[in-house]
């Protein structure tokens, strides 16, 4: 063993002071690019521990056993939480940062301050709308997740087993919703109760939840098999069932009773800065209510103007009325089968994909499905959506087509909606997004509407130039589309501010586009039930066209669709002025 003598330890001491003297300065002046990280690395874990839905899906492994925590505390924390993550970012110098950097800070400053916003508003007290709901976000939670393991089978039945818990603290949140006045209007919950109702299954294993336990891994033994499957059900029975019974009885009785007559969101309590708090949220930009308004006035006279137009070449001799009556009962226009439905959208997604290549330089490796939307679900489900696979997930990305009410689901529409919905739609924007390199975990599966869906809406118009519309008729049902959007400019800020009914937003929708009966009423009521998601998709595709315009205009002969399309993409979700500034960025770089 080494020794010190008396005076060794006295001149080590000296020593080590004079060392630490030298060291603490570099140590505690951490860069501005290091204090960054430091705090994106924080906020990733805050994340997880949080929303561990989402960390499943994301291929974090610890958090598939359980779902999130919406109760009292578990808001204050995730303010006071949120606060602090915003107090150290503004401390950072942006000037110190690189470029990527300073898109990290904004970017992550942007979620933090729109999250703190919806939190002080407690918007908890209407989790749920005619499109989404907390009961579907738990059903979902588990849905195409890599399960290999035995263990991962008994997280999914201790997640289940949670399914009281989580369902009776939103239950909670909405009955604060009931005594302060801030719930639902009568005719969305009418429509949403029946939804939960049909999830109350005598026999357990007619529940979607137990699909999982009918496939186990070929390598499981038969007694785990039996084991699993055993104590799968009895979850679903004794915790689940018994949650969707407790939901479906409050909304048909205590909510109901209590919901609102009026549709307007600015007519609940401090429903004017809620109102607004959803553009932001959705349009990522401060817009006023009456402008938004405006605008789609101007962009529904425009398409009517170029539908007129596309009558009188298409040969068919009528009004408008006349044709979008034609479109809308004739036979040849609908599937006779829900196959016969998902086999044209497939083939129609596939001609799609031979012509990606000369529009994008990128393309993401990750595949996708055309797949019925879920029977339970499905009546009162909107057209069309798209849900992203699962980060080292089992199944590719999947586009969902509603199967129910084929005499509701034009033919005529599929390509636009393919275009809208797969590629080059969500699918490649989103896949593009899952497979960012070299950016903070957040951004990969950050998804901000009115990006995501002004690219959705783009990429149907982009249609035209890839030549996959093929008939006058299909080419209406892009116009008809592109109108559908802009109406709902109209529609949602007429409801929500401008005190309009609801026969006065169905009557605008169906006299404007060639929408089914169904889906006018449809969509009428989703956008009763989530004030502002609705102008995300025009204010979005509006911005990109007007981004692709600059381009064009300043590169001239140099500009590139390819490039431009890749550059659109490549920093996956921002908000639109965020995302302006990066083609700012690109065109200066070609231009060098």
């Amino acid at each position: 063993m080494f020794r010190l003598s008396r005076a060794q330890p006295l001149r080590l001491l000296s020593f080590l002071i004079v060392i630490a003297a030298l060291v603490a300065p570099a140590a505690q002046a951490a860069t501005a690019a290091e204090q960054l990280q430091s705090i994106i690395d924080d906020h990733w874990q805050y994340s997880l521990r949080e929303d561990p839905i989402t960390a499943s899906r994301m291929g974090e492994k610890g958090y598939s056993d359980r779902l999130p925590g919406v109760s009292e505390k578990d808001r204050a924390r995730r303010l006071q939480a949120e606060k602090a993550f915003v107090a150290r970012l503004k401390k950072i110098d942006s000037k110190q940062l690189e470029e990527a950097e300073r898109v990290n800070k904004d970017l992550l400053t942007w979620v933090l301050t729109n999250s703190i916003e919806g939190n002080e508003l407690y918007l908890d007290r209407i989790p749920v709308n005619t499109f989404y709901s907390f009961w579907s976000a738990a059903l979902d939670a588990s849905s195409g997740l890599n399960m290999p393991k035995v263990s991962d089978y008994e997280d999914y039945i201790k997640r289940i087993k949670d399914f009281g818990r989580y369902f009776d603290e939103n239950l909670a949140n909405m009955r604060v919703g009931i005594k302060d006045g801030f719930v639902l209007p009568k005719i969305v919950v009418e429509g949403i109760a029946p939804t939960v109702r049909a999830q109350v299954y005598d026999d357990p294993t007619k529940s979607s939840l137990y699909e999982p336990f009918q496939n186990l891994p070929e390598n499981f033994s038969s007694t785990d098999k039996r084991r699993l499957q055993k104590a799968g059900a009895a979850a679903i029975k004794e915790h689940a069932i018994p949650a969707f019974e407790r939901v479906a009885t409050f909304l048909e009785g205590d909510y109901l009773s209590a919901a609102s007559e009026s549709l307007a969101a600015e007519d609940l309590p401090g429903g004017k800065d809620y109102y607004r708090h959803t553009i932001r949220t959705y349009v990522t930009q401060y817009m006023a209510p009456e402008d938004i308004h405006k605008i789609g006035l101007a962009e529904v006279k425009r398409i009517r103007e170029e539908m007129n137009q596309l009558i009188g070449e298409s040969g068919f001799d009528g009004s408008f009325e006349e044709f979008t009556e034609f479109l809308r009962t004739d036979p040849q226009f609908y599937a006779k089968t829900p196959r016969e439905l998902l086999k044209e959208a497939s083939y129609i997604a596939k001609r799609i994909d031979y012509r990606l290549p000369e529009f994008f330089g990128k393309l993401p490796r990750l595949p996708y499905g055309v797949v019925p939307v879920p029977d339970e679900i499905a009546p009162n489900y909107t057209t069309a959506s798209y849900n992203p696979a699962a980060i080292g997930g089992t199944r590719g990305g999947a586009y969902w087509l509603n199967t129910y009410a084929l005499d509701q689901r034009p033919l005529y529409e599929l390509v636009a909606l393919t275009l809208h919905e797969a590629v080059p739609g969500h699918h490649l924007q989103g896949a593009l997004s899952l497979e960012l390199e070299n950016v903070p975990k957040f951004r990969r599966n950050l998804y901000l509407s009115a990006y995501g869906e002004g690219w959705g809406l783009y990429s149907e118009r982009l249609g035209t130039e890839m030549g996959v519309y093929e008939t006058p008729h299909q080419d209406f049902g892009r116009l008809s589309y592109e109108m559908w959007r802009a109406c709902r400019l109209v529609i949602d800020t007429g409801i929500h501010s401008q005190g309009w009914t609801r026969q006065q937003a169905l009557d605008f929708l169906a006299d404007n586009t060639s929408l089914s009966q169904a889906n006018v009423r449809a969509e009428v009521d989703r956008y009763i039930s989530w004030p502002g998601q609705a102008l995300s998709y025009k204010m979005g595709e509006i911005k990109i066209r007007e981004l692709r315009s600059m381009a064009e205009k300043q590169l001239g002969n140099n500009f590139d669709l390819r490039k431009f399309h890749d550059a659109l993409l490549a920093n996956g979700a921002l908000p639109l002025s965020m995302l302006e500034l990066q083609i700012h960025r690109f065109i200066r770089n070609q231009k060098n």
